[in-house]
């Protein structure tokens, strides 16, 4: 059966059950129950419903009706794989293009009912919905997956284990942890914390996983109280040794899904927890006596200062993932024209080379591997249909990352592949500019990620450009590549949740780029380390050390363009590589590391 008839029938079957139960329209976001970045196979329901299979993107099902919301990123993919499947394509931010939620109120009808999982529709928008449906006397009926009627041979949640990360590398014991955050539940009044994000629980306890891809975490939840904790987990995943480690923690295990049980039995607690990541049907198990505390997971503060350990650690993570990337841009530029290669081949090339590294667990996110036009688009995926050759001439653009032991790394390179035009050396230069003057800012202590972006978009913004995203988000240690509350834009954006006060020990990405449609895409991406610098008579000041260790391309740059300052710190920078990386190199490979980090 063709894509576009078997969506067909799946959205026929859906409809059926939704009438059985009197659903007017049934939700279907692109989410796990917690929130995740990344979802695993059996999370995939929006795409097993539409044929579309981008990372992002919520369909909207009624009886007459499938509409699938995308942002920018998705217009060509999802035209091309909605193809005679009956579903709309609806283009999110574009001007006649209704929101989401202003969509689904005006299907339902007065009295009528929306249908969702509410175990992957996160509270807010729950909520929201809530709200604005009881203007029309309607209900919401959440407790029912009605995908999973319709998906017969629906993979099974990942049973993979759970493993144990020693204090040589986590820096700080479980116990302590555990200390500090019933120290901080005391502080708000708490009697029990409830947290929900995978990231938050596996650094609390020391564990790590492989549920989810790029993020080596476990699909769980857990409750803290003043004396105990609960860890709700499919206790297939722990062995002797992890259960050895929960029970010396006074951590005891319950099944998975009995956490909403848990929650339910709750009375007159004073419960802690960040609304805003708990899914709706958590939330609304909550019993009308307990009291919610509504704060930011103390979990989240600690996770992102690095301790000492961590952070030696994550040098030594960077130093090895140096290796590779040198290694590998050396090997690209030698062969540049010389030797067939595509985007593709190149990717598997670079997270071959990644995962054969001393202590790699994988990579930290799927590599961005862009030739020419490519690059432009920030997020592009090479595929099998969309992979084209790699050319001696224009940018070649590789954004990568991995997972060791000592720690997460993620790095942009933009490469020369030969001859390149008068503008593309500019940009080239101005994003190799703005990057080299966020790292060498000095700055109070209080500072915002805010503060400082205008740092690295003055040189853009002097000539009318800009680039459209972020320029740094926080990096976790060993788990995901994008941490909260770190955050560098130049803009609030305040569900992002990433504009905190800039810590000692924080580490950030510094990654502006600049993006011409149907012709080019340049980012340079560096990890930094916000440390001390000194205290004066107008406070304390921080600044940036740069944990990446890898060159930057020469042969793009257009040297007119740079001040003495910009010369200077791109010198610098490529001291510190060379000093850091020649030991390892000999003979010619020593001889190409010398060049390309020569003083210009």
């Amino acid at each position: 059966m063709e894509q576009g008839s078997l969506v067909q029938e799946r959205l026929e079957r859906l409809r059926g059950l939704m009438a059985d139960r009197g659903m007017d329209a049934y939700l279907v976001p692109t989410a796990d129950f917690h929130g995740s970045e990344y979802v695993g196979e059996p999370f995939k329901c929006r795409s097993f419903l539409t044929g579309f299979t981008g990372s992002a993107g919520t369909l909207a099902v009624t009886a007459k009706d499938a509409a699938l919301w995308v942002d920018g990123r998705y217009f060509v993919q999802a035209a091309e794989q909605l193809k005679g499947s009956g579903v709309r394509m609806m283009k999110m931010g574009v001007e006649g293009v209704p929101e989401l939620e202003d969509y689904i109120i005006g299907q339902i009808p007065e009295g009528g009912c929306l249908g969702f999982d509410g175990r992957v529709v996160d509270s807010a928008t729950g909520k929201k919905l809530e709200e604005q449906l009881a203007a029309k006397k309607a209900s919401i009926r959440y407790e029912e997956d009605l995908v999973d009627l319709v998906w017969e041979d629906r993979p099974a949640l990942p049973s993979k284990p759970v493993w144990i990360l020693e204090e040589c590398y986590a820096g700080k014991s479980a116990a302590a942890k555990l200390s500090d955050l019933r120290a901080a539940m005391d502080k708000e009044g708490a009697t029990v914390h409830v947290l929900t994000t995978l990231d938050d629980i596996a650094w609390l306890l020391n564990l790590r996983g492989d549920d989810v891809a790029c993020n080596p975490v476990f699909l769980s939840y857990l409750a803290v109280t003043k004396k105990e904790a609960f860890l709700f987990i499919d206790p297939k995943k722990l062995d002797e040794k992890v259960r050895g480690h929960l029970a010396a923690l006074s951590v005891t295990s319950c099944p998975y899904d009995s956490i909403y049980t848990y929650v339910k039995a709750l009375r007159k607690e004073r419960l802690l927890l960040e609304e805003s990541m708990v899914n709706y049907r958590l939330i609304r198990s909550v019993h009308p006596s307990v009291q919610v505390i509504c704060r930011v997971n103390p979990t989240i503060l600690a996770k992102a200062v690095k301790n000492p350990v961590e952070i030696e650690n994550m040098k030594k993570a960077h130093l090895k993932d140096g290796l590779v990337m040198t290694r590998f841009l050396l090997w690209l530029k030698k062969n540049s024209g010389k030797r067939p290669m595509s985007e593709l081949s190149l990717q598997h090339k670079l997270d071959g080379m990644r995962r054969e590294q001393e202590g790699c667990l994988g990579l930290s996110f799927d590599t961005i591997s862009a030739y020419g036009a490519h690059g432009a688009m920030c997020h592009y995926s090479a595929t099998v249909d969309s992979d084209i050759p790699v050319e001696a001439k224009g940018f070649y653009l590789v954004d990568s990352g991995g997972q060791y032991y000592e720690g997460t790394t993620d790095i942009t390179r933009t490469v020369a592949m030969g001859p390149l035009t008068q503008e593309q050396k500019e940009h080239y230069t101005l994003v190799l500019m703005s990057m080299l003057r966020l790292a060498d800012v000095r700055f109070p202590y209080g500072a915002r990620g805010l503060t400082l972006d205008y740092a690295a978009r003055q040189v853009f913004w002097e000539r009318g450009l800009n680039f459209d995203h972020g320029t740094g988000h926080g990096v976790g240690y060993l788990l995901n590549v994008h941490e909260r509350p770190v955050g560098i834009r130049w803009k609030l954006v305040p569900e992002r949740m990433d504009s905190c006060i800039l810590e000692p020990g924080m580490i950030t990405s510094d990654e502006p780029g600049i993006y011409i449609e149907g012709s080019h895409g340049i980012r340079t991406e560096n990890l930094l380390l916000c440390v001390e610098d000194e205290k004066t008579a107008y406070g304390r000041f921080l600044r940036f050390e740069h944990l990446t260790c890898v060159p930057i391309d020469l042969d793009g740059i257009d040297r007119s363009l740079m001040t003495d300052r910009d010369v200077r710190l791109l010198n610098d920078y490529h001291r510190q590589v060379y000093e850091k990386l020649s030991p390892f190199f000999t003979g010619e490979e020593k001889e190409w590391l010398e060049e390309a980090t020569r003083a210009i």
